[in-house]
């Protein structure tokens, strides 16, 4: 396998997350395939990354109101589509939301959005790599944002 001769793909999508008594949830997608993972797609031609994450998540989610909160990484693979070699690069930030109702993209194959603690979505995620970004996602939610301490009395 050549490398080099890859067609290069660029993406971006968000890690978004709620916050509900006191402690975060994640949002998941289920795309065609039945793999569970973030929204994300192509970044347009002059398009920002920030603005192509925001835009792929409001399109794939439903989610209207998103606050970008920031970078978490940037992750690439390979695959083959159609007998050519891609090289995927997919830039990822957090972002929170301030509603729970989605309604996945169904035309794009997005079958599910689920909003999930921590734990069970990092169980659920299917490739190791977004289990990463979700991980590094998570420490960069604000403070205040986890579970909340009992008030001294």
């Amino acid at each position: 396998m050549v490398r080099s001769r890859a067609k290069l793909e660029t993406s971006a999508g968000g890690v978004v997350y709620r916050v509900v008594d006191g402690a975060p949830l994640f949002l998941l997608i289920r795309d065609a395939y039945q793999n569970w993972g973030f929204p994300k797609g192509h970044v347009e031609r002059d398009e920002a990354l920030e603005s192509a994450a925001l835009r792929e998540v409001e399109e794939e989610t439903g989610l209207r109101t998103l606050t970008l909160r920031a970078p978490i990484d940037t992750i690439d693979w390979y695959f083959r589509f159609r007998g050519r070699l891609v090289h995927k690069v997919c830039h990822f930030f957090l972002m929170e939301s301030a509603t729970s109702a989605t309604s996945p993209q169904r035309e794009e194959g997005i079958t599910a959005c689920s909003w999930l603690a921590l734990g069970d979505a990092l169980d659920r995620v299917s490739y190791e790599n977004a289990r990463g970004v979700l991980t590094r996602a998570a420490e960069l939610v604000p403070e205040g944002s986890g579970p909340q301490a009992p008030a001294a009395r």
